[in-house]
């Protein structure tokens, strides 16, 4: 993930979410009352271990519903969840390579929601705070361990990558494609992961990262460019970017 963390609350609260190229800084957080933890767990991984694309809509296996913890939080919130779990397992799983600590990431994401709820939906857009703030976690995690870990780099991304290999033919035409998708400003790179490495549809990662579905245009056209300048091909726009 390198330099895609997100940046400290104060900077969040500013259009939802930090700019690009900053390190975390540690801060304290509110006490969680146990119940407002939502931990749904999926079923554990087939043997053979890693996360698998498939066209399956939840390649975690189907989440518990939200009745066991819709008492205790507010219905909207419960909806956000469900909308937004799974995707948030799957990224946070290809950074860290690790399931059980993408769960533990993806719980305390949730449980900062859910203190300051109120406040999030005071933001110019929920769905960007919301993955600014998981951006800002895995920074804190991935710091922990002494380094940050560039998706490229881990277990994880080398089992997407074969299943995944039709979805990248429009970008591939280098072995280094994969370190270049790690070089790129944080929401080119956001937007090329969830794209092309986890094949959400361009309207899905919109949703993601409370976005218009033009911005991730825009978006993946200039993450073109630029994998073309770092790989020194030429970069021959597509009929849509010509639009």
């Amino acid at each position: 993930m390198g330099s895609h963390g997100a940046g400290d609350r104060s900077r969040r609260t500013q259009g939802g979410q930090a700019p690009a190229g900053r390190r975390r800084t540690h801060r304290s957080r509110p006490h969680r009352h146990p119940a407002a933890r939502p931990r749904p767990r999926s079923e554990p991984p087939a043997a053979g271990g890693g996360l698998q694309v498939t066209d399956q809509p939840n390649p975690w296996g189907d989440a518990p519903g939200g009745d066991r913890f819709s008492a205790v939080l507010p219905l909207d919130l419960t909806a956000f969840y469900l909308q937004h779990h799974k995707a948030y397992l799957r990224y946070a799983h290809l950074q860290l390579d690790s399931r059980p600590e993408a769960e533990d990431v993806v719980d305390e994401v949730f449980a900062e929601l859910a203190d300051t709820w109120n406040e999030v939906l005071r933001q110019p857009s929920v769905e960007a705070y919301a993955m600014a703030t998981l951006k800002e976690v895995l920074a804190q995690r991935l710091a922990a361990r002494g380094r940050e870990v560039p998706f490229v780099a881990t277990a994880a991304f080398a089992a997407l990558r074969d299943a995944s290999r039709v979805r990248l033919t429009a970008l591939e035409s280098n072995l280094g494609l994969y370190s270049a998708i790690a070089r790129l400003p944080e929401r080119h790179y956001d937007v090329i992961v969830l794209c092309f490495v986890l094949g959400y549809s361009q309207k899905k990662v919109a949703h993601i990262m409370g976005v218009s579905p033009a911005t991730v245009r825009s978006h993946i056209h200039g993450a073109r460019r630029r994998l073309a300048r770092y790989l020194g091909f030429d970069w021959q726009p597509t009929e849509e970017e010509k639009v």
